[in-house]
Parts: C-alpha cells; structure tokens; sequence
C-alpha cells in the first residue's frame, strides 16, 4: 500500500519519468530558507507534468510553483526532524535505490538478440552426435590444453575417414557412448555418442550454439561448454515437432534375442501392420497385441511429450507423419519394434504466442549470463581494469583441503598484500579476496582447488566490479540521481505527512468529531425519497402481494407468506434514496402512495413512496469517510501555515515573469 502511495505522490509531481534535461537556467527562482532552487531544478519537475506542444502556462506554473514549495518545505521539515538519517528510512531507500539500479546491469539489446535467436532456434529439432573430452570452466592452463588436444586428436582421426561413432565410443568421456553392462549381467549397446533430437533450451547454451551452426552431415569444430571440449555431428535436422502425443503398438525385443528371435518379431510387426492397412482397427490390435501393458489398455496413448523425451528413430517416424490419425510403417527402436499413431503436435507457435514463454527459459539458462558478461566487460573498459597474475597464482598454494570441509580460515601469518587486481582508483588485495574465498566455500566433490580459486576469482571480480559501477552511478548518469533524490524527498514527504496528516486525521476521533460539529453544514444530504421497492420473480403472485401491501402489511408480515420459500418470490428494499441511487427510483414521480407495476430484467417492481426528506445535514458516521478527508485537508493547510512560518519563502518575481511570458 505505501509503495502504490509513494509512486502515487512521485508522480504528482512528475517523477518516475526519464530526466533528460541539462541545466540551461542556473537563475534562482526561489529561495526557502538558505536553500536556493534555480529555474532549471523547478522547470524540469513541471514540464513532466505540465507542458504541451512546449507551451507553457503563466498561470498553471505559478500554481504549480505553489505546489512545489509546500512538497520543499516538508521535505526541509523532515531533514530538519532527522528523519532522512534514521535506520528505516536508509533501508528502505537503499531498497528503492537497488530496485532502481537493476537496468543499469542488464543489456537490453543481448536480451532481444537471445529472445530473437532462441525463437528461430525452435523451429527446427535437431538429433545429434558428440565427443566429449572433460575439463572443468575454471581449469588451469594446462589442463585445458590437455583436453585441447585430444579434442583435436579425435576430430583428425574423423576427417582421415573413421566413423564419429567409432571414435565415440573409443575416446569419448561421456560413458554413454559405450556399451554399458547392467547387473543382471546383460550388456545394453552405446549410443556412440548419439544424443537423440532436442531443440532450443535442451542442452547447456555453448553445445546448442555449436550444434544449431553446423549444417545436417557435417561436424563442428571443437566447442567449450563448462563439461569441457565437444565435437558435434549433426545427423539430421527436422522441422520443429512441438509437443506431441502418439499412440504406439509395441512389440517387445529381448536383449539377448537371437537372429531368429528378431526375425520372428519382425515377421509379427509386419503383419500387424498389413492388418491396419487392410482395416483392422488400430486400437483393437493394440489391446490384444501390444507388449507396453501400461498403454494397451487405453488404445497404446502415450502422455505428451517433446523431441528430447523419446528415442530419435521414434521421432524420426513421427516427424513424417503428416496429419493427426496417420499410421506410420514399423519402426525398430532398441526396444523393440513400433506401429505409431499420430494424434497431435503441435508444431511452431507464433512469435507473439511463444515470446513470453521464452523470455522465462531465458532468464532461468545460462545465456541470461550474456547481458551481465557483456556489462561486467564494459565496466573493466571503462575503469582500466588490470589483473595481476602473479598476486592471483601466490592465492593457490595458500587454499587446502580444508576448503572440501567448508573449513578453510585466511591464513594468519602469511603475507597477504599483494594486489589481485584493480579497477579505477580501487587496489583489491590477496586479503580481500582470501576473505571472499572464506565466505563462499562452495568447492564441488570433484573439483580442483586450482579450478575453484579460479572460479571464485572470476564472482569475486565480477562482484567487486558491479559494486564499484554502483557507488558511481550517480555521478556517470545524471538521470539516476535524479530519481533516487526524487524517491528520498518522496519517501520523506510521505512519512511525514502520514504522521502530520493522514493517520493523525484517522487516530484523532475527538478532533473529528470536533471538526464535523464545526462543519455539519458542509456534509448535507441533498434532497430524498423514503420508499420500498417491491421486486416479484413470478407474476402470479403480484397482486396478491400488492394487496396485502394495500391493507398495511409490514414487510416482515408480507416476506413471512412470500419470501421465505426456496424460489424467492419476492425481495424489498427499503430505505431513504438519492437521485442517482436507484433507476427505478430515478424513474418514477415523487409522489406518496403507490406506483403502476414495471417490469426490470424480466420481473415485475412496484414501489411505495413515504414521502419526501429536504435536504438535511449527515450524522457522524454517514459522513465519517467525507469528514475524515476534509480534516486532512485542514490540518495539512495548517501544518502549511505553519512550515511557512518556520522556513521564510523568498519568490524571484523577475525571474518568474522572465520564464512566463
């Protein structure tokens, strides 16, 4: 509530709007107390709010002039109280500030670019082959170099002519390009490095990058992700599938199957097919036939699912299937063999229906890391941000393993001040940053120390670098400072009135009252009808109930026969209207007795006036909303009054004629 009222007070006086004005008017216009306001600080507030077609009003400014020395002087009024260095306030301003902040640190343009590529990466499914040789994001260089070569070493041994699958299974540290042997002792194949089909958001953002630019039969040249360094053979490229739902009928292959085994199995799947394609129901073969119990029973209907979620020989026959009910040939996946029924896919969305969507995925991957990469980049640029190797490599030897327990502490007795880095007219130390290390002890299980220090190092610098971007932003973007003045005076000028004001009008119940007995006159009804609407749902009880209105009935009497039964016959209203109250009331002539039948939504209504009310003064608490905000107002102009005499108002009539004519 107080935020809505903040932004409420912020924008009376033209705030939360783009500063784009530079001082041009340096002239005072107006001085209150030893503080001098110039033409240019008033100007700026009141062309936001009031100027059009650059036409300027001599009459709203001097108004508006008023406007502004009464939010001045409660501002002046709540410096002067302290409140602008008490602890809550400074909270919630650095609150704001943050908050405020935030689009200084996120690259729009990269954020458009992600969303624009994210989407026309979804227009194709992709299915995939790779290599991968592990080394870890932060590793030294000499482990990356290591990995290097051998990532090169198996992309020669491909271009020389031996398969990618080959060379998969044979130096490939993805175990599931080998063959695997389960506990039972069954050996199931590798994929030789085959990841299946999957689309944009599906792998980590530098693998789908690599495999979304290399072209349908060729291989990419070596890529890093953060599991190390890849080579990406693209198999096939399809339009894109969507979410898709299939029915399948499956006939189950044993590991161990022997020649004769598969042909048999063949042999049955053929000839269920040729038994559709003569007319046999599809569903029917399924529930007699299908070996996936779990489906056959509801006709082989699958949950809905995307590309990444099946094997790829069994996306590849649904990606061929043209219309919602086509039966395709059977496909032999490693499980076994499948008859496919298409229900749905839904294929590509439309940019504006998938755009939110996206921008979602985006914000929860790892390309979100762009926008800041590039800001934390244009932050070293700007401020000559220079590393120190040799102060960062004296960092490894004093980390042990300790840090696997979470209980490393700085050491005491080393020498500690050399310099890690710096940025701008700010030296970071060995002991800063050992300090950081102390407090982010988040080494993983398989991670060398070498490589967390790096890691560490790289959230350090990027943090030290957003901080000291922050404390400078006020003086790089006028606009900034601009608005975080504008959301203190804001804040100051709503606590403070909230206490002078609003809640010491709603808390005072004596000087309400008070007030109101001061004030009766000023809270009149105007003139009135006291009368009772009859409303009948069933016509043939109408003059039955006006009868009984005839001969004096009370409401209570005539609502015992009528309206106390499961239909609801009959409803009343009865009190003293307004014009404007009711469309019946407005309707009819004011005049006691009763009224012809009208018809309103389809149900009879007649009405019976008592008579006239003149004009006559609200009670207390009828009026109590009204009195309450008239009392505002009066204790606001007195506390005006009041702040004027405390703190001397000097108006530049020269100055304001110049900027009025």
């Amino acid at each position: 509530m107080k935020t809505n009222m903040l932004k409420s007070i912020l924008v009376v006086f033209g705030l939360l709007i783009a500063f784009t004005s530079t001082a041009q008017d340096d002239r005072t216009l107006v001085t209150i107390a030893d503080d001098n306001i110039s033409v240019d600080d008033f100007m700026r507030v009141y062309k936001k709010n009031n100027v059009k077609d650059d036409t300027i009003d001599k009459k709203s400014v001097k108004e508006y002039l008023q406007l502004y020395i009464n939010f001045k002087l409660k501002v002046m009024e709540a410096e002067t109280l302290g409140m602008d260095t008490a602890a809550a306030f400074v909270k919630e301003l650095d609150g704001y500030r943050e908050q405020l902040a935030e689009p200084y640190f996120v690259d729009e343009s990269i954020i458009d670019k992600l969303l624009k590529e994210a989407y026309e990466r979804s227009k194709e499914d992709i299915r995939a082959s790779h290599i991968l040789i592990r080394v870890g994001p932060n590793a030294i260089p000499e482990d990356t170099l290591e990995a290097f070569s051998k990532i090169l070493e198996a992309k020669v041994r491909i271009e020389k002519g031996e398969s990618f699958a080959d060379v998969a299974r044979d130096v490939s540290e993805d175990p599931s390009a080998r063959e695997i042997k389960g506990r039972n002792g069954q050996v199931r194949p590798g994929n030789g490095g085959d990841l299946g089909y999957f689309t944009v958001f599906d792998m980590v953002y530098a693998f789908e990058t690599g495999a979304y630019n290399t072209r349908k039969g060729e291989m990419s040249i070596p890529v890093r992700s953060d599991y190390g360094y890849h080579l990406i053979y693209v198999k096939e490229r399809i339009p894109a599938l969507g979410e898709m739902q299939v029915a399948h009928l499956f006939l189950k292959m044993p590991l161990d199957a022997t020649h004769e085994d598969s042909v048999y199995v063949e042999k049955r799947i053929d000839s269920l097919y040729q038994r559709i394609q003569n007319g046999e129901k599809f569903e029917d073969l399924v529930k007699e036939y299908s070996d996936d119990k779990g489906s056959a029973p509801s006709g082989g209907v699958l949950p809905k699912f995307n590309v990444n979620r099946m094997v790829p020989e069994f996306i590849g026959a649904i990606s061929e299937l043209p219309d919602s009910g086509s039966i395709s040939k059977p496909v032999i996946t490693l499980y076994g063999w499948h008859i496919i029924k298409l229900i749905s896919k839904t294929g590509v969305k439309s940019f504006e229906d998938s755009e939110k969507d996206l921008g979602k995925k985006i914000k929860k991957d790892q390309r979100s890391q762009l926008s800041t990469e590039v800001i934390i980049a244009r932050i070293k640029k700007d401020y000559g941000y220079k590393e120190n190797e040799d102060g960062l490599a004296k960092m490894y030897p004093l980390v042990d393993s300790s840090i696997f327990q979470g209980k490393w502490i700085v050491p005491e007795k080393e020498n500690m001040g050399f310099v890690v880095f710096t940025l701008g007219d700010r030296v970071y130390s060995q002991t800063e940053f050992a300090k950081y290390i102390a407090e982010h002890q988040t080494i993983g299980k398989d991670e060398k120390i070498d490589e967390f220090v790096n890691r560490i190092f790289k959230d350090f610098v990027n943090e030290r670098c957003k901080q000291y971007e922050n404390s400078r932003l006020e003086d790089k973007y006028p606009e900034f400072k601009a608005i975080v003045e504008e959301y203190r005076d804001g804040i100051l000028l709503f606590d403070l009135t909230d206490e002078k004001v609003w809640s010491r009008a709603v808390k005072d119940t004596a000087g309400l009252k008070n007030y109101y007995e001061e004030h009766r006159g000023e809270f009149m009804w105007e003139k009135r009808l006291d009368a009772t609407i009859y409303t009948i749902s069933d016509t043939a009880y109408v003059s039955s109930i006006k009868e009984l209105v005839n001969k004096g009935l009370s409401d209570d009497e005539i609502l015992n026969q009528f309206g106390r039964d499961s239909l609801n016959v009959l409803t009343i209203t009865s009190k003293k209207f307004s014009e404007g109250d009711n469309d019946i009331i407005d309707k009819i002539k004011w005049k006691k007795g009763i009224t012809d039948n009208m018809t309103q939504n389809g149900k009879t209504v007649f009405v019976v006036v008592h008579g006239k009310i003149a004009p006559e003064p609200k009670s207390f608490n009828e009026a109590k909303g009204l009195i309450t905000a008239a009392y505002q107002d009066y204790l606001e102009k007195e506390w005006i009054q009041q702040l004027r005499g405390k703190y001397p108002v000097t108006i530049n009539e020269e100055v304001l004629n110049s900027i009025t004519k």
